[in-house]
């Protein structure tokens, strides 16, 4: 009988520098953040003095397990800092409400500021470059899944049109047309 090779061992060194090696000794970095939960309370928009808006949230996500001791159930709620910019934080500014189910992509930024005392502070918050809006919104009819509430900071690639009549919304202050709410199901499509 032939002798077997040895059992081939996870190469991650090869594995990363066949994907994402930049060079000798630096290696690419990932910042990215994905998140789902629920407003904490409503969104707070402001304007910048070169007049772009800036709106910032709450995010609870909430994990929860069985005690493996007591057999009772455990949950831990973290609450997220959510910034948005420009014509992301306007649409946020727009439709989003406390108690709001969310998906949220984007990246940590730590910055530094100082208190009323003068002492630094650091805070960490989440700066997002996508948003999908889940869930429904509180009066809306229909049994469509929802296809209009998906919103990225970069331009659209292309614009969707309903063949369904829309109720009176709101314009949403953006290029994209506003989200079809009349279009919603109340049931999350997954």
């Amino acid at each position: 009988m032939a002798a077997q090779p040895p059992p081939r061992q996870h190469d991650f060194q090869g594995i990363f520098s066949r994907y994402s090696y930049l060079g000798e000794h630096h290696m690419a970095s990932v910042n990215k953040v994905i998140i789902v939960g629920n407003l904490g309370r409503d969104p707070e928009t402001r304007y910048m003095p070169n007049g772009e808006a800036v709106t910032n949230i709450a995010v609870a996500t909430t994990e929860s397990w069985k005690d493996k001791n007591s057999g009772e159930k455990k949950e831990l709620t973290e609450w997220h800092r959510i910034t948005f910019y420009r014509k992301l934080a306007e649409i946020a500014g727009q439709y989003l409400k406390k108690g709001s189910q969310i998906y949220i992509e984007g990246r940590l930024q730590t910055r530094k500021w100082q208190d009323k005392d003068g002492a630094e502070r650091y805070t960490t918050e989440i700066i997002a470059d996508t948003m999908q809006m889940l869930g429904s919104r509180q009066g809306a009819g229909g049994s469509a899944p929802m296809d209009g509430g998906d919103y990225n900071s970069a331009p659209p690639a292309r614009q969707q049109n309903t063949s369904a009549p829309a109720a009176p919304a709101r314009q949403a202050p953006a290029s994209r047309p506003a989200p079809n709410f009349s279009d919603m199901d109340d049931d999350i499509p997954f």
